[in-house]
């Protein structure tokens, strides 16, 4: 589809460019950009008059579920998703069933991912079946369409074996992934150990378990030279820790997801499960520290996890269900909502973390708005209220159903197609 988008607000963290701009797109392609672009008789206009357009969104870190629990997600429900949240392009998990371990289980992901609408790249695991006490064949993963190494969901305690895949991902120039709880400290997980774990009569997990290991990570990330991730940040302290390590000259990176710099561990009494996730929601002391590193770029990236789960599986007894929620399609407006409207970020910042830095990191060919790049965009009203109940996602649990919103998806553009339109 050959077209012009006439009348929006461009804003591009890559280049800093902002103000009102056209774009003509040519075979999926950004072929013109600037004031008053005339139309051919073979091209369509989109008028987004009073809308914003922007990169499309790509996210670091989500969860797919396929292969292996189609009734939780799948990568045609999950790319819906993403495509309604305003997201592009995203880099899926490797602990599925059976894990992203292999050659073959990377290359079934990947041919029928290659259908979607959205781009769907795949991070394979660390080590085999995420045992944490071997590595993965990272060379040949790698070579066969690997974006990245993670065993997300199981931390590495094998200290030496972090240090080996730290060593082998800096050779091969890809980010290793680190989920940082050291099990030695949680009785409970998915709930933070506090007031509110003490009130429900439970031993939670406390920050020191993320603490401890962000540490040791840090410092294996600073010996190896590697692009080393601190997923789901969610404690005060490991975002210092992260600070330091940067200034060290550690190759360091963060993810903050939208609900760790939003909600607290007190959301657990009011939503119950579906305010439980691995790490927990903390105290608000945290919270503000996740903030003040998102303004500072100490946490560089904003990544969902989102984690589908059935409606029976959250109905269970708390300490009986699953960690996770969803959050494809909730991630922008939770930004708007909650970081920028209150002043803590421009939109330009928001944007440029959830856009040309994952770009970057991860080599993705996606990110920018710039002629000669790919029309992945996405078009928002960042003033519109609204109120998540319908998801498209196979699973709807998330603690901001019916919670107001602002920054309302109008369309999602990917390779110049429009891949989710607000009104269909």
């Amino acid at each position: 589809m050959n077209m012009i988008i006439k009348n929006g607000f461009l804003i591009n963290p890559s280049t800093r460019q902002s103000g009102k701009m056209d774009l003509r797109i040519t075979d999926g392609i950004i072929s013109e950009i600037g004031p008053s672009l005339l139309a051919s008789a073979k091209e369509e206009v989109l008028n987004i008059e009073g809308l914003t357009i922007a990169p499309g969104l790509i996210d670091t870190h989500t969860h797919f579920r396929d292969p292996g629990f189609p009734q939780k997600e799948t990568l045609h429900t999950g790319a819906l998703a993403a495509a309604k949240g305003g997201f592009t392009s995203v880099i899926c998990m490797a602990n599925t069933s059976p894990v992203v371990d292999s050659v073959p289980v990377l290359q079934d992901i990947l041919s029928r991912a290659s259908s979607e609408k959205i781009r769907i790249f795949q991070a394979a695991s660390v080590s085999p079946s995420l045992n944490g006490q071997a590595l993965t064949d990272m060379p040949a993963l790698k070579e066969a369409g690997a974006c990245g190494f993670t065993d997300d969901g199981i931390p590495l305690t094998n200290a030496s074996l972090c240090y080996q895949a730290m060593q082998a991902a800096a050779a091969l120039d890809v980010p290793v992934s680190l989920h940082e709880e050291d099990p030695a400290f949680i009785k409970n997980n998915g709930l933070h150990h506090g007031k509110v774990s003490r009130q429900m009569g439970l031993y939670g997990s406390p920050a020191v378990a993320e603490e401890s290991l962000v540490a040791r990570d840090g410092m294996l990330a600073l010996r190896t030279n590697a692009h080393v991730v601190i997923q789901h940040i969610s404690s005060g302290h490991s975002v210092e820790l992260v600070r330091m390590f940067k200034l060290l000259g550690a190759r360091i990176h963060a993810e903050a997801t939208p609900h760790h710099f939003s909600l607290t561990e007190e959301a657990v009494l009011t939503h119950g499960t579906l305010a439980k996730m691995n790490p927990p929601l903390r105290t608000e002391e945290d919270r503000q520290a996740i903030i003040r590193g998102l303004k500072d770029g100490t946490i560089d990236l904003i990544a969902t996890d989102h984690a589908p789960h059935t409606a029976a599986e959250k109905q269970k007894p708390f300490p009986n269900a699953p960690s996770g929620i969803i959050g494809l399609e909730t991630a922008l407006g939770v930004g708007i909502t909650f970081l920028v409207r209150p002043g803590h970020l421009t939109l330009m910042q928001l944007l440029e973390k959830m856009t040309v830095n994952p770009a970057r990191l991860y080599h993705l060919p996606c990110g920018t708005v710039e002629t000669g790049r790919l029309a992945d965009l996405l078009i928002f009203d960042p003033e519109e209220r609204w109120i998540p109940n319908n998801f498209v996602s196979r699973s709807s649990n998330s603690p901001f159903k019916g919670t107001e919103l602002f920054g309302k998806i109008k369309y999602t553009l990917c390779g110049g197609q429009i891949v989710y339109d607000s009104e269909k």
